[in-house]
C-alpha cells in the first residue's frame, strides 16, 4: 500500500423516503485511518425506503471493492431489513428461486441480486438504532433525508476532522 492510499476503517449507510413510496434518498460515508472521511448520497424520484437502504449499502460495497479496508470494518446501518436479508433470508430466497417462505416473489430482487455478487467484499453489517445519537448513523440519515427532499447538503470529500 502506498503512503497516499487511504485505508478504510468504518462505514455507515442509510435510506430515506418522503412518502413510501415517494421521492427517496440514500446516504453513506466511509472513514479512514488518517481521520479523513468521504460522504456520498443519491436520489430517486419514486422509490421506497427499503430500496434506498439497499442502494446505499450496494454503493458502499462497490466503493470498498476498489480501496483497502481494515478486516474488522463493519457497515453501520439502522436497517434490520438489510441485515436480515443479507444474513438470514438470502440463502433461502436463492434456494427457492427468489421466492419468500410464503411463495411470493422477493421484493427488490434486482438490488438483492446486485448485493449478492461474488466480486463484492463480504463485510458484516452492524445494527445501530436510528435517531439514537450514533454519530455516523445520524450523519448518513441527514444526507439521505436531504436527498429525498431535494435539499442541498454539503458532502465531505476526504476532509480531515
Amino acid at each position: 500500500m502506498s503512503k497516499k492510499e487511504k485505508f478504510a476503517i468504518a462505514a455507515a449507510t442509510d435510506g430515506a423516503c418522503s412518502g413510501n413510496p415517494g421521492p427517496g434518498g440514500w446516504g453513506a460515508l466511509i472513514r479512514f485511518e488518517d481521520g479523513s472521511e468521504i460522504e456520498f448520497g443519491g436520489y430517486d424520484p419514486e422509490t421506497t425506503n427499503n430500496r434506498m437502504e439497499l442502494k446505499a449499502a450496494l454503493f458502499v460495497l462497490e466503493k470498498l471493492k476498489k480501496i483497502q479496508f481494515h478486516p474488522s470494518l463493519t457497515i453501520k446501518t439502522d436497517s434490520k431489513y438489510l441485515i436480515d436479508g443479507m444474513e438470514k433470508w438470502m440463502p433461502n430466497w436463492k434456494k427457492k428461486g427468489w421466492k419468500t417462505s410464503s411463495g411470493k416473489t422477493v421484493l427488490n430482487q434486482d438490488l438483492w441480486k446486485a448485493l449478492d455478487q461474488p466480486e463484492l467484499p463480504k463485510i458484516k453489517f452492524e445494527y445501530v438504532k436510528g435517531h439514537s445519537g450514533e454519530k455516523d448513523n445520524d450523519r448518513v440519515d441527514a444526507i439521505a433525508v436531504a436527498f429525498s427532499k431535494g435539499r442541498k447538503i454539503q458532502l465531505k470529500d476526504f476532509v480531515k476532522k
